[in-house]
């Protein structure tokens, strides 16, 4: 899979923001990258700081551009395109103390062409590198909600599922019915799983899968009832009106998604029952827990979480990642 990846940035050569650049797994990762000459790279922090860190750790950042948030020369009109961008929202004066954080820095720095893509997360949590990306870049035409998706990988095994998707594991909560101040509903909880289930799909073919898309319950073809079952299964209605060539079934128990045998006695006649290497989860616990076991315990690495539905590639480490993974991570993210 990284293979083909880095075939791809190579040919289309992007510039990355690291938020984090004084970190020592972000230039560990960085000092890779430049030397397999893959991306520029932008090392966002105090210059002195960054410098130092990596010479005593012996890493060659010296194709790397470091910038300064505290003494970048468009700071004023990076903070008057904040204060547009706002609306409203945020003074000049708050703005302009946002953008001395790397997190919002690097993503101004992306909102207004300087770079290509973003990666953060080494020390900021998962909603501290997307709140400035919805508040800035934004979502992307048609897009209602943010949402993410796990690439998990292993060697062996049914040659099916050595990679597969998993969804959304670490930014909607729960998919509740959105409605205006009269209170009608203007876009339902389903309708936000369907668009969930659209982007995974589309995230899962970036990676070469082949997607057969499972919307994942406690429940199969209507065996149980109650909680998020008929939110899956109205949800895989809508998913595929929204793409018809799809190839998505639900509501189903995660045994019946990828056992041909089991899939084919609980849902007979899915194309997806059995066969099923991209999977979406009803709820973030069921999908934060799914992957975690499946990293754990079932021998895959999981690269992740990979945002969906921004208007640029903005992703998230966890802060308990090492630079083997920012590497990869910075692949994935200069790749989409």
């Amino acid at each position: 899979m990284f293979d083909k990846l880095i075939e791809k940035v190579k040919a289309e050569p992007k510039k990355i923001v690291f938020t984090e650049g004084s970190d020592a797994r972000i230039q560990e990762a960085a000092a890779r990258l430049l030397a397999e000459d893959l991306m520029g790279v932008v090392l966002v922090g105090n210059e002195d700081e960054i410098k130092a860190a990596a010479a005593e750790k012996g890493f060659d950042i010296s194709k790397a551009e470091i910038i300064d948030p505290e003494k970048y020369d468009g700071m004023a009109e990076m903070v008057e395109t904040m204060v547009a961008l706002r609306k409203g929202k945020m003074t000049e004066e708050e703005c302009a103390a946002a953008l001395k954080k790397g997190n919002y820095f690097g993503t101004m720095l992306v909102k207004m062409g300087k770079a290509d893509c973003l990666l953060g997360g080494a020390t900021y949590s998962t909603a501290d590198t997307i709140r400035p990306a919805l508040q800035l870049v934004k979502t992307k035409p048609g897009a209602h909600l943010v949402s993410s998706c796990f690439i998990l990988t292993r060697e062996g095994g049914d040659e099916n599922l050595r990679t597969i998707a998993m969804g959304d594991c670490a930014v909607n909560l729960s998919y509740e019915d959105s409605k205006d101040k009269e209170g009608n509903v203007t876009f339902t909880g389903a309708q936000k799983l369907a668009e969930v289930a659209v982007e995974i799909e589309k995230c899962a073919r970036t990676f070469g899968i082949d997607p057969k898309v499972a919307m994942l319950s406690f429940s199969t073809k209507g065996s149980g009832k109650g909680n998020t079952v008929a939110l899956s299964a109205e949800a895989t209605k809508i998913a595929k009106e929204l793409n018809p060539d799809m190839a998505i079934d639900g509501e189903m128990q995660f045994d019946a998604a990828v056992s041909p045998t089991v899939g084919q006695l609980k849902f007979p006649g899915s194309p997806v029952a059995g066969y099923a290497n991209t999977f979406v989860f009803p709820i973030i616990e069921a999908g934060n827990i799914g992957y975690k076991i499946a990293q754990r315990l079932g021998g895959y690495a999981a690269y992740g979480p990979i945002l969906l539905g921004l208007n640029a590639p903005i992703n998230d480490l966890s802060r308990g990642c090492d630079a083997e993974e920012v590497y990869k991570m910075s692949i994935i993210t200069a790749a989409l």
